[in-house]
């Protein structure tokens, strides 16, 4: 993972209506076909920055069950640890930002608040699991992104739409599975050192490998920035605002017979980062997060396995000196059924979660029991996916969700392909017990469809996603109620529309592989009309990788239309365009040299109202890993 570092700007808006985004579109793609026409020199691509992954790649965030990519009827991308180590990407919410349709707001730099949309959705509307662990936070709802630490991650799959009828509550707007890891045949270590802008600096090392029936990984990274000052405001604090993060993972694996495995995954993150808090005062944002997982899969016979998870996680978010303490814990039971035959699949699955938090005076827990089964078959140039759950929680009773999707191939290279489905994300316990809190929360639900058109051929690639998700039972800040609060309460008042269209390919010319994504999107709030904040109603990603005398070089072009900051829509947040270059080459047989800069044309730009982000940044770095 690399480092990129911040420094302190003044924020200034830049509009990019769609006019203007389309003619970015296509100088970058015209740009794209001459470098292609030009580039010197042959020999495979060694890397691409958010690659086209192989066809007999398989999946696990679509169904919960390992699929071939050729199978899928939902909208998945793949990242790799090679696509990962490439980008440069401070943090997990930048390298997802550069996925077709997915945007991220931050307060500040690295280690604070970050939110996530997929599709539009609000950032608590994706589910997202660490090696099978759920995390998310009972506190502000959803992941902790800001704590997770991309360097040990070794492969994400993002899935885009609804799907509560396999995951339950949470997953609205779409899943994010990440895997650490897994130890192969030999013994792999590997040792890495860099540094970027503003005094900062990462170290990391790891080793991992298989010996007869067992099979391990384990990793430490370390990063420490002096950091930029965030907030630029006569009011806030004018130093830097560094941050220094401690992270590190375990896996571990058992092949006890031909029948069954055992297996035990941990990863832990603990960040340190800075944050003004008025003029001459300064506040610590400590969080740590760790999840844990237990798993046991049999295969019983070629037809038949099961599998069974146990798993623990915690997000525990502290101020000092301001005192705020927010303790998340989540316990889950899952146990899997798969059964197949010919071409027919069938699953059944039974899971509990249990949720509890601790932020004085609240002290509350609730739990789920659910039932979920799911039906696949794929023949003939036919495929169909049906998905049915039953969720019965402790705290406002049982809530079904469904999904039916349906695949056509038209020819080898072509497919279409169209799916409903329905979701829920139950309150948090924040939302329900919170002075601001309403017991009588109802579930926010969400009603989806889409259709798409896909083609898939070699290295080139293209896909066409129309879709619309409406959500129900928004819960948002209203004025007073019946919560304890005279300021206001939360309330199930809004209605919310996500819908829009995705273009999304990648193409080879000689030895220039070209890759890009354009979204067009409408997220609203139904009720008064007004865009949803902090998402764009255009944003899009354009790329080209190519290798060239013994280097693996790439530019990519980030475009995104203007935002609002509030749910008002009174507070602009400008369009930009960003340029980032990023190249690699092997210095001796073991020893890998990486460089990036991102920002090249030192844009201003804002995430969020009131908080600078990048300028220009650079990074180097040197990473060991013996052949």
């Amino acid at each position: 993972m690399k480092i990129r570092t911040f420094r302190a700007r003044p924020v200034a808006s830049l509009r990019v209506p769609a006019q203007r985004l389309a003619l970015v579109t296509l100088a970058v793609g015209s740009a794209c076909g001459a470098l292609a026409q030009t580039a010197p020199g042959t020999g495979e691509l060694l890397a691409q920055n958010l690659r086209t992954p192989s066809l007999a790649e398989t999946v696990v965030a679509a169904t919960r069950t390992p699929q071939p990519l050729t199978d899928l009827i939902a909208d998945v991308s793949i990242v790799d640890r090679e696509t990962i180590e490439t980008s440069g990407a401070t943090g997990l919410a930048d390298l997802l930002a550069r996925l077709p349709g997915v945007e991220f707001s931050r307060n500040g730099g690295p280690g604070t608040t970050t939110g996530v949309f997929l599709r539009g959705a609000e950032s608590r509307f994706t589910a997202v699991y660490i090696d099978g662990v759920r995390i998310d936070s009972q506190s502000t709802g959803g992941a902790p992104w800001e704590s997770i630490p991309l360097g040990l991650i070794d492969r994400i799959e993002v899935l885009r739409g609804p799907a509560g009828a396999v995951y339950g509550s949470d997953a609205m707007g779409g899943v994010v599975q990440i895997f650490t890891k897994r130890g192969e045949n030999g013994t792999a270590p590997y040792v890495g050192a860099g540094v970027g802008s503003h005094g900062t600096s990462k170290l990391e090392a790891g080793i991992s490998g298989a010996s007869g029936t067992l099979d391990y990984a384990l990793g430490l990274s370390r990063e420490n920035s002096k950091g930029f000052n965030a907030r630029t405001l006569a009011t806030q604090n004018p130093d830097r605002d560094g941050y220094r993060n401690t992270a590190g993972h375990a896996r571990v694996g058992l092949q006890v017979d031909a029948v069954h495995r055992l297996e035990g995954t941990l990863m832990v993150n603990d960040t340190n980062s800075g944050y003004d808090s008025g003029l001459g005062k300064d506040d610590r944002n400590l969080h740590t997060m760790h999840a844990l997982g237990l798993n046991w899969n049999a295969q019983w016979s070629n037809a038949y396995k099961t599998r069974l998870s146990i798993t623990d996680s915690r997000d525990e978010y502290e101020t000092r000196p301001s005192p705020y303490l927010s303790d998340t814990r989540l316990r889950g039971y899952y146990f899997q059924n798969e059964y197949r035959q010919g071409a027919h699949l069938v699953t059944a699955a039974l899971e509990r979660r249990e949720d509890r938090l601790e932020n004085k005076p609240i002290d509350a827990k609730r739990a789920q029991d659910a039932l979920a089964l799911g039906y696949g078959y794929n023949a003939a140039g036919h495929t169909v996916q049906l998905n049915l759950r039953h969720d019965s929680d402790s705290e406002f009773g049982g809530k079904s969700t469904g999904s039916a999707a349906y695949g056509y191939a038209i020819t080898p290279q072509w497919r279409a392909t169209a799916s409903v489905g329905t979701a829920f994300r139950a309150p948090t316990l924040y939302h329900r017990f919170s002075e601001y809190g309403v017991a009588s929360l109802r579930p926010e639900s969400s009603r989806n469809a889409e259709v798409a058109l896909r083609y898939a051929q070699g290295s080139s690639t293209f896909s066409a996603t129309l879709f619309r998700n409406r959500v129900s039972n928004l819960i948002s800040f209203s004025g007073p109620g019946t919560c304890l609060s005279d300021f206001g309460c939360y309330a199930n008042t809004a209605r919310a529309e996500y819908k829009g269209v995705t273009f999304a390919g990648s193409h080879r010319m000689g030895d220039v592989q070209l890759h890009g994504s354009i979204d067009l999107q409408r997220p609203r709030d139904l009720d008064t009309g007004k865009q949803l904040a902090r998402r764009a109603k255009q944003h899009a990603t354009f790329g080209a990788d190519t290798r060239l005398a013994g280097w693996t070089a790439g530019a990519e072009v980030q475009v995104s239309g203007r935002r609002f900051d509030t749910v008002a829509n009174t507070n602009v947040l400008g369009g930009y365009a960003l340029v980032n270059l990023y190249a690699s080459t092997r210095i001796a047989r073991d020893y890998t040299l990486i460089a990036r800069i991102d920002n090249l044309a030192d844009k201003d730009y804002q995430l969020a109202r009131t908080y600078a982000t990048a300028g220009r940044t650079v990074y180097v770095g040197v990473k060991w890993a013996p052949q």
